[in-house]
């Protein structure tokens, strides 16, 4: 079953975007006190659990404990933040992202497919 890796480092960022070259990476930015963002998460773990993509890795950035991570990754892949936000990245950049009550299983599933 896949699940996302958290990452809190500069280094894991470069790491998976890194890893974006040769497979798909999906990063969640979720914070934990966000109602909204509780229910985009869980719609996350929905499509962790249903079908997802195996070839792909997920990973998850705290916006809040983690923010410099976040902002930076809002930076690199020149995708404006926001929270909660899904952003999939190919190829070292990002070619897709949503957030709030866009990121449903569903979305995901297309996404990713």
């Amino acid at each position: 079953m896949s699940t996302f890796t958290q990452i809190t480092t500069s280094k894991e960022l470069e790491a998976a975007i890194r890893e974006s070259q040769e497979k798909p990476v999906l990063l969640f930015k979720h914070s934990m006190r966000c109602p909204i963002s509780a229910g985009a998460y869980a719609e996350a773990q929905r499509y962790l659990e249903g079908s997802p993509n195996e070839d792909a890795s997920y990973v998850l950035i705290h916006v809040v404990e983690d923010r410099p991570v976040s902002l930076e990754a809002a930076d690199r892949l020149g995708v404006e933040h926001a929270s909660p936000q899904a952003i999939l990245l190919k190829e070292g950049r990002a070619v897709w992202n949503t957030s709030h009550s866009r990121i449903t299983s569903a979305s995901l599933q297309e996404a990713l497919s």
